[in-house]
């Protein structure tokens, strides 16, 4: 169902504890933490608690939850001290999401050219 957490998935095994992340920020809502595999200084991840297959999915579900995530990326960003930075959002495994669990990657901290990849 969902919003509900999924036995087979990375993000809710992170958010359970029971898949062990650099965790830098936590609200009642939502998780963010660093990418194992980062694409520039900064690139944190910032994940709903609820489980979503994607963003759309999570902004027809749970638009304040949604708001939610863009708010702590915000609160990335600022942490990091960024004054540049790319809130990415990838939809379906055509267009890179390679986990199946609503995620706002975080990029900064270098030179982002346009267009990206």
């Amino acid at each position: 169902m969902p919003g509900e957490p999924r036995d087979d998935c990375l993000f809710c095994k992170i958010i359970a504890g029971h898949v062990p992340a650099t965790i830098v920020r936590e609200t009642e809502t939502t998780v963010a933490f660093r990418d194992i595999n980062p694409q520039a200084p900064t690139h944190v991840l910032v994940i709903p608690k609820a489980h979503y297959k994607n963003a759309a999915e999570l902004a027809a579900a749970e638009p304040a939850l949604a708001a939610d995530v863009l708010r702590e990326a915000q609160s990335v960003a600022d942490e990091d001290k960024l004054e540049s930075y790319r809130i990415v959002f990838n939809t379906g495994p055509g267009a890179g999401q390679t986990v199946l669990h609503a995620h706002a990657h975080v990029l900064g901290g270098r030179g982002l050219q346009w267009p990206p990849g």
